[in-house]
């Protein structure tokens, strides 16, 4: 082709604005991708209080960039077929890994109630579909029978993916209502996938020529699918455990080992397409006889979901947008509306109905199981990428897909509410589970999880568990737990121990210190037998930035109220604090925040009780109220150690002196009246009962203190006096009169304002500080135990 000369006698060549005009468009398609990837998230992140998935967002953006002209345009029919492919192969491991979670084998056990439910729902669901829409006309260039069963089943569905994630992410996974929810969703999943499995042998997409030709057909993809279930089934058990114990856990995979089982799910998953088949579903097929179990298994199943959510779902609903063009929908059209409204109906009135006949044979909560309907209901990718497919293959028009499309997207939207709706009647029928000391029944024993650093807190430890007993009946239960860094040199040294996850340390330092630490224990106890206390021993042995969650998880299962920790300041000879360690400090700092039960933090200054108790002398241990939850928490504590025959307990109450000139005019702006009214009132219960059951008796003594701002609470917390311990709240305060200011000088905020100032270089010396934190309920389903039951 001959050059192309302009007016100004400039020569361009064809081939060169070809490939500027390629560029144009492969920058116009990035762009849109990008953008789709981005957007997706942000709308994601603003969408985050109404916790809604990632499903909302992705499909959202997908639909709307897709509908852009500029976006369409820039895709050509070429790419889009690049896209198609991408998008095909992204629902293959999509549909590989969905089956690889699922245990087929629960079909031929007895049904459990979470079974039933949902063949409840399915069934009635299916029925409905199958006798309403033949006369809705739905259909575009299909037969009947296979457009009815296929848009049954693809309405008695559930996306049990989306169910399930949503469900742990909102913390009501665990509940009795949880697990039914979930377990229905899996098995309704899985029937429905079969069906279609099935369906799609004897009705394939592609029409035959001839009733003769759909019977070869037929027999021949299903006996391609028979032999590839059969060798799923039998023949990769066997292989597959070869390799999971060719690669045990704690060593690195073996690459040849795992491109080989790669190479043999492919083949695996291979067979029936051969012959025809649907590559989506005979992926489903092959991953649902595949083990679950073992580490390849496991692996995989990881690595496909983080590529899926993370690369694949923003690019397939990116896709989906291109393909249905929500302009083409006929908006103007009253048909339209009565067909998307009978498909809500349908699916919705089905699945509630079929869950509450058959839950309410079973003995469950009609409300509940409303909820547990409208869950059910709940779609997933599969069931738009069904629906696209229909349109693609002109099964379908694009309205009716636009119709399902739009179901999916309110089934989606609406599961986030449902759940908040069922912890909302949760915690009005359930009683909350407050792990604390104030909300212990008396009747039951304290358990206490203390932790140590090592060996130098032993002293103070063995004090904290002799001055927290109370009285003998029902006494305490100590969990004395060792707080070690997971370093390399202790990595080496572990060995498998009894059971599938223990290990056992063989590092000689380590297992001196427990000893050590042991026998210091149970000498204590042994010469104190009347002291009613039960003593175990743990370990927490991981990095620090995993150590508060193992601890929280360790307080949650042995089910504690306290948890006491040392500073991570230790003394010096001189009596002054040394630096301390920064890892220790991090693991308090996120116990204070996400702690399942109250917090204690004991800054040691020589605090050696156990010595006093062996020359009968009496130890002088203070608490100081200003107001708080933390300091009612502090004086619930304190109630305990009053019962200690060698403590001579002592409750200084600091109070706002409103007559002196030197009270602020101003206190804290963000607290309302209300607000302080309230916390003073429940200070003056609280501190009202803790003055009839110990200070009335004269078992404790009570000082008093009028104080007109933080600078006078500062002079008298300086010269409080010699204590071998003050108890003290961390802070939680709403009327702050008496302690604002004290925070700006902070050098431990963990500590509190009060805390702070006692543990401070300034204050009085020998005297060590224990501060105490509420237990924090917030986000934690306000209280709620994540194991609740209302069903």
């Amino acid at each position: 082709m001959p050059p192309v000369t302009t007016s100004s006698n400039v020569t361009f060549h064809p081939c060169f604005l070809r490939f500027d005009a390629a560029s144009v468009s492969f920058s116009g398609k990035m762009v849109a991708l990008i953008a789709t990837y981005v957007l997706s998230r942000v709308v994601h992140h603003l969408l985050k209080p109404f916790s809604q998935p990632y499903m909302t967002s992705d499909l959202v953006i997908g639909l709307i960039l897709a509908s852009l002209p500029h976006a369409r345009d820039s895709f050509t029919s070429l790419f889009s077929i690049t896209l198609e492919n991408i998008v095909d192969f992204g629902m293959i491991s999509y549909a590989f890994v969905l089956g690889l979670e699922m245990d087929p084998y629960v079909i031929f056990k007895s049904p459990t109630r979470h079974a039933m439910v949902a063949y409840a729902g399915t069934v009635s669901t299916f029925v409905a579909a199958c006798a309403i829409t033949p006369w809705l006309h739905y259909l575009r260039n299909s037969s009947v029978i296979t457009f009815t069963l296929s848009l049954s089943i693809s309405l008695s569905g559930s996306g049990s993916h989306i169910l399930t994630r949503l469900m742990t992410y909102l913390k009501v996974g665990k509940s009795d209502i949880g697990k039914l929810s979930i377990g229905a969703g899996v098995h309704s999943d899985m029937i429905t996938m079969f069906s279609v499995v099935l369906s799609f042998v004897f009705f394939p997409l592609q029409e035959t020529a001839n009733f003769r030709e759909g019977i070869k057909t037929a027999v021949k993809t299903g006996a391609a699918l028979m032999l590839q279930t059969l060798l799923a089934a039998k023949i990769s058990p066997v292989f597959m455990n070869w390799i999971n114990q060719s690669n045990p856990e704690g060593k690195p995979l073996k690459g040849s080992h795992l491109v080989l089982s790669m190479a043999f799910m492919t083949v695996i998953c291979s067979l029936a397409p051969w012959m025809g088949y649907n590559s989506c579903l005979s992926a489903f097929m092959g991953g649902l006889f595949l083990p679950s179990e073992g580490r390849i298994s496991k692996w995989t199943i990881s690595r496909i979901n983080n590529l899926l959510s993370t690369l694949f779902y923003p690019l397939f609903f990116f896709w989906v947008g291109l393909r249905v063009d929500i302009s083409s929908f006929a908006v103007g059209n009253i048909g339209t509306w009565v067909r998307l409204f009978c498909l809500i109906l349908i699916a919705t009135i089905g699945k509630v109905g079929g869950t509450l006949i058959c839950g309410l044979t079973l003995g469950y909560h009609r409300p509940e199981l409303v909820a547990v309907g409208l869950l059910l209901t709940a779609k997933g990718h599969f069931h738009v990428y069904f629906a696209v497919d229909a349109l693609r293959v002109r099964k379908i028009d694009v309205t009716t897909c636009i119709s399902m499309v739009i179901l999916i997207f309110l089934s989606v939207i609406h599961t986030p509410f449902i759940v908040k709706h069922i912890i909302e009647r949760a915690r009005k029928r359930v009683p909350v589970q407050r792990m604390t000391l104030r909300w212990l029944d008396p009747s039951s024993e304290l358990r206490i999880l203390l932790c140590l650093h090592g060996t130098h807190n032993l002293e103070s430890g063995i004090s904290l568990m002799e001055i927290s007993r109370g009285k003998p009946a029902p006494g305490l239960f100590v969990h004395v737990t060792d707080m070690i860094e997971l370093t390399e040199k202790i990595a080496s040294t572990l060995v498998p121990g009894e059971g599938v996850d223990n290990m056992t340390i063989t590092d000689n330092s380590v297992t001196e210190m427990r000893d050590e630490i042991t026998r210091a224990f149970q000498t204590h106890i042994n010469e104190n037998v009347d002291g009613g206390i039960m003593l175990s021993r743990m370990l927490v042995l991981s990095t620090f930035n995993s150590m508060p969650q193992d601890i929280s998880v360790l307080a949650e299962d042995l089910m504690v109220s306290l948890i006491l920790l040392p500073f991570h300041k230790r003394l010096k000879a001189d009596g002054t604090l040394d630096e301390g360690h920064p890892g220790f400090r991090h693991v308090t700092r996120k116990l204070l925040r996400n702690a399942p039960c109250s917090i204690g933090i004991l800054v040691d200054r020589g605090f050696g009780f156990t010595e006093r108790l062996s020359t009968s002398s009496v130890s002088k241990v203070a608490v100081i109220f200003i107001g708080g939850k933390d300091d009612q928490e502090a004086l619930a504590y304190a109630g305990r150690v009053a019962w200690h025959p060698g403590v001579k307990l002592t409750v200084i109450r600091f109070l706002v002196d409103k007559n002196s000139e030197h009270e602020p005019r101003r206190v804290n702006n963000r607290a309302s009246v209300g607000e302080q009214e309230e916390e003073m009132k429940l200070d003056d219960e609280c501190f009202a009962e803790f003055y009839e059951k110990y200070v009335a008796g004269g078992n404790v003594a009570y000082m008093e203190k009028h104080l007109a701002n933080s600078s006078e609470t500062y002079t008298n917390l300086m010269s409080i006096g010699q204590y071998s311990l003050i108890i003290v709240g961390r802070a939680g305060r709403v009327n702050t009169v008496l302690t604002q200011g004290l925070n700006d000088w902070q050098q431990c905020p963990e500590l509190g304002p009060v805390g702070d100032v006692l543990s401070g270089s300034n204050s009085a010396s020998g005297t060590s500080i224990l501060i105490i934190q509420l237990h924090n309920i917030k986000g934690q389903l306000d209280g709620l135990s994540d194991e609740f039951s209302i069903m």
